[in-house]
């Protein structure tokens, strides 16, 4: 529940871990409230930009985490500067809509990513805000995993990350298999998630899996809505 004269923040979203690991950073500080997510999305495709995990997937993380999504339209393929309207247009809604007062993003430590989230905020009146920052990520994965967040990579850079690990669970045994130069959160773009479960979820977003592919140099495993039987 919001309160009043609280920053109330909206989260970006990617579906990943570490958009799912600041949700809970910012509910478990208690001092703000998250009022929703937004995550940019291509209708042509029905998947999301970033990952090309689909949409209905990320919904349904939404609906288990018990905030409404803000889906920002793009056409594909979208230059950045489209984009930048579609996400700036997106947010002026929601401050509209749903007052908020920040934005939250899941970033860990590049510095060049965050500067370019701030500027993009410059003039909205709207604060980026980063729940992550500086934690060593390390230990930040291990926090995930000892917390019962389940992920599994969806995206990965076949340049720095073996193919074979395109769809597996992000545990404690695949950190173990990852190269010494590879981020363990995947901070520099080495590979990227889709959360199941977690503490910010309610529940789990049943899921199982599909093809693998390979499309403009990275590898994408998709994910399935599973079937769940009730007995």
């Amino acid at each position: 529940m919001a309160h009043p004269g609280r920053h109330r923040i909206l989260v970006s979203w990617s579906g990943g871990k570490d958009a799912a690991w600041a949700l809970h950073a910012l509910r478990a500080a208690g001092d703000a409230d998250a009022v929703g997510l937004v995550t940019a999305v291509v209708p042509e495709f029905g998947r999301t930009a970033m990952h090309g995990v689909r949409t209905e997937l990320v919904r349904a993380q939404a609906r288990a985490a018990r905030l409404p999504l803000l889906e920002v339209p793009l056409a594909w393929p979208c230059p950045n500067d489209r984009y930048e309207a579609a996400f700036l247009a997106g947010l002026a809604a929601a401050r509209r809509d749903w007052s908020i007062t920040q934005v939250a993003f899941g970033d860990l430590f590049l510095e060049d990513i965050r500067a370019y989230r701030e500027r993009l905020l410059v003039g909205t009146g709207l604060e980026p805000v980063f729940p992550l920052w500086g934690v060593p990520t390390g230990s930040l994965l291990g926090e995930m995993l000892a917390g019962g967040l389940r992920a599994r990579i969806v995206c990965l850079d076949p340049a720095r990350l073996d193919r074979r690990l395109a769809g597996r669970e992000l545990d404690h045994a695949l950190a173990a298999e990852l190269p010494p130069a590879v981020d363990p959160c995947g901070e520099r773009g080495e590979f990227h998630t889709f959360v199941t479960e977690g503490p910010m979820l309610s529940g789990r977003v049943a899921v199982e899996p599909g093809e693998v592919v390979e499309r403009d140099g990275f590898v994408y495993a998709d994910l399935l809505p599973a079937v769940v039987e009730h007995v």
